[in-house]
């Protein structure tokens, strides 16, 4: 049964909750900040409990007032912890990383500071929003709320994103009438050197996908990923789509602390002289061809074929791109003097850290750039043979609960 109960919040969960106890019990109360008292109902499922704020009874030092009214009046669940001060966001995210090496890999290790991010606002390149038809015929494009996934509010602005691509996103929704038949869809506008690129994603016909295009000038590619996950260009506005970085595939939205994190990662890894490099969920290829360039002989696997493409038009002879799921191409590609692995929130496959740990000769060092610090403690788990020299998170998402980290990983030697 629910019940109402006092709650001191001690910390704050790698979801971005505030973390208490009551009698042994775990609960988690979302919007709080450490060191409050507040007043919750709560609902316990065995050992945790989730639990709905009802009063701060005593404010923290770390609360601000949030400055986006989507976070209070629409229960916006794209940021997290907007009401806490920068500071004790960067404490908080250095905290879970901490948390998670301890608790899921079960290695004991010092967290270095996170490195922060030049811009608290406005740093976001991409914006990814929910479609949904209402109830008059139109269309609305927002976020869903933190308690009501199943909910989408419309959004007016979103202040942790680039504003040029907000304004993207309210021409896209003006010329809606080209949108798909169907109630619900999903779209994403990144910020390029070029311009911005807008990918439709859902339905398995759109016979007016063009005309969106023909509307949208400002666009300067526009794709369509249907609902098996096949992509299609839809329409190019730059010269010769062979020249052009790959538009729909993966990158960072934070090109400040991207920057940032990518000079670290190259200057620990060229700390061990590599001759021979595997960069494993290579994206693009820009780590690949940088230390290709450096005069490591490069093996880039990447599944995704736009940025295999990409990568391997870009590395010196000497290097390849391998288009492969990583598991079913490393072994080949080993040995390596130095391992990059930068996976997706999921973390590596399982026969990734199988490979590692089993290889004949191993790696002199892993770099393990992670956004995900429950699926890096559990991958770094699964290497027992490698100890963590370093562990450097990066603040590529500030508002949310979200945070990049580096692992740098060595043989033990014991």
């Amino acid at each position: 049964m629910p019940q109402v109960v006092s709650l001191e919040i001690e910390s704050i969960a790698a979801g971005g909750d505030g973390v208490a106890r009551d009698t042994g019990l775990v609960v988690f109360v979302p919007r709080t900040a450490p060191g409050e008292l507040v007043t919750a109902r709560i609902s316990s499922r065995g050992s945790f409990a989730r639990g709905s704020l009802r009063k701060i009874t005593r404010p923290s030092d770390e609360r601000i007032d949030p400055p986006c009214p989507h976070y209070t009046r629409d229960r916006c669940g794209g940021c997290q912890i907007q009401h806490m001060t920068y500071a004790s966001q960067l404490r908080a995210k250095q905290r879970i990383v901490r948390d998670a090496m301890e608790r899921i890999g079960k290695r004991r290790v010092n967290v270095a500071e996170v490195v922060e991010s030049p811009l608290e606002w406005r740093y976001r390149q991409k914006l990814t929003l929910a479609l949904r038809k209402s109830s008059s015929g139109g269309w609305i494009a927002g976020l869903h709320q933190y308690d009501n996934p199943a909910g989408v509010f419309a959004l007016a602005d979103c202040p942790i994103t680039d504003s040029r691509v907000v304004a993207v996103w309210k021409e896209i929704l003006a010329a809606s009438e080209h949108f798909p038949p169907v109630p619900a869809l999903r779209g994403s506008v990144r910020m390029t050197g070029d311009g911005p690129v807008f990918v439709m994603i859902g339905a398995m016909r759109w016979s007016r996908a063009a005309d969106l295009f023909a509307a949208l000038p400002v666009l300067v590619a526009m794709w369509w990923e249907n609902d098996e996950g096949a992509r299609r260009l839809i329409g190019e506005r730059r010269p010769s789509r062979s020249l052009q970085p790959p538009s729909a595939s993966f990158s960072q939205v934070n090109k400040e602390v991207a920057e940032k994190l990518r000079s670290h990662l190259i200057s620990i890894v060229s700390g061990y002289s590599p001759k021979v490099l595997v960069d494993a969920y290579s994206g693009a290829g820009e780590t690949a061809t940088a230390f290709a360039r450096m005069g490591a002989r490069v093996t880039a696997i990447e599944l995704d074929s736009d940025a295999a493409r990409w990568c391997a038009l870009h590395l010196p002879e000497g290097s390849v791109s391998v288009r492969a799921r990583v598991e079913e191409a490393l072994e080949n590609a080993l040995p390596a003097d130095a391992v990059v692995l930068n996976p997706p929130r999921a973390g590596v496959d399982s026969r990734v850290t199988e490979i590692l740990q089993n290889a004949a000769v191993k790696p002199q060092v892993i770099a393990y750039v992670s956004c995900n610090p429950a699926t890096l403690a559990r991958d770094v788990g699964r290497l027992p043979g490698y100890r963590i020299e370093s562990v450097v998170p990066f603040d590529m998402f500030p508002q949310t609960a979200h945070v990049e980290t580096v692992c740098e990983l060595v043989p033990d030697a014991a």
